[in-house]
């Protein structure tokens, strides 16, 4: 039997996670004293590991302060966790994708810039954690595009490259599916246009969740 496993990205893809992202780097650029950054430039490194965040947004900052950075960062969407106070919706359409996918016999991954803790609570807040038999994050591989992430998640499921698809917003996404030999497809709600996707190796970009379904049937 041949074993379909479908990889999404999360934020962008299945959650919109921008302004908590946003929130926390502003919190992570204040506490050095340092004025907030582009909030266009934040949602564009939103896909890449926090170490290569903070890098493209600072490539002029040592090591130390990159890494003080890397620390805010952690901790202030660490207290705004607990407080109760991260917003990160579920697109509309993405729950009911994930369960026609599974009942049409997938198996379905992540493979995240997020930590394992980011995810799994993001995942338990939406009732979604059963769903995926394979979960990939920055704390355990080298950052996108590094096909690490894909690699393992292909291990864990038992699926063959060439039956795999990775679903994600920006050419982070696409270029890791290229570089670990499986099936790229985009999706236009997200942090990066369509163009960028395609020019990456997106084979097609899709305009909602129903869109993609078709894509994958």
């Amino acid at each position: 039997m041949t074993v379909r496993l479908a990889v999404f990205d999360c934020d962008g893809t299945l959650v919109d996670g921008q302004a908590a992202v946003c929130d926390a780097m502003d919190a992570a650029f204040a506490a050095h004293g340092l004025p907030a950054p582009d909030r266009h430039l934040v949602r564009r490194s939103v896909g890449l590991s926090l170490p290569q965040a903070v890098r493209a947004l600072l490539p002029d900052a040592d090591e130390a302060l990159q890494q003080g950075l890397d620390h805010a960062y952690r901790t202030a969407f660490r207290t705004a966790r607990e407080a109760g106070q991260l917003v990160e919706p579920l697109y509309a359409g993405v729950r009911e994708l994930l369960d026609a996918l599974r009942d049409d016999g997938w198996l379905l991954g992540v493979a995240t810039g997020k930590s394992d803790r980011g995810l799994e609570h993001c995942l338990a807040t939406h009732g979604l954690s059963r769903h995926f038999v394979t979960l990939q994050t920055a704390d355990r591989h080298p950052s996108k595009p590094h096909p690490a992430m894909l690699d393992a998640a292909l291990f864990e499921a038992g699926a063959l490259p060439e039956h795999a698809v990775m679903i994600g917003d920006t050419a982070y996404d696409m270029v890791m599916a290229v570089n670990g030999g499986v099936r790229a497809l985009g999706v236009d709600w997200g942090y990066h246009t369509s163009a960028e996707l395609t020019e990456a190796g997106a084979e097609a970009v899709a305009r909602d969740p129903r869109h993609l379904l078709e894509l994958l049937s």
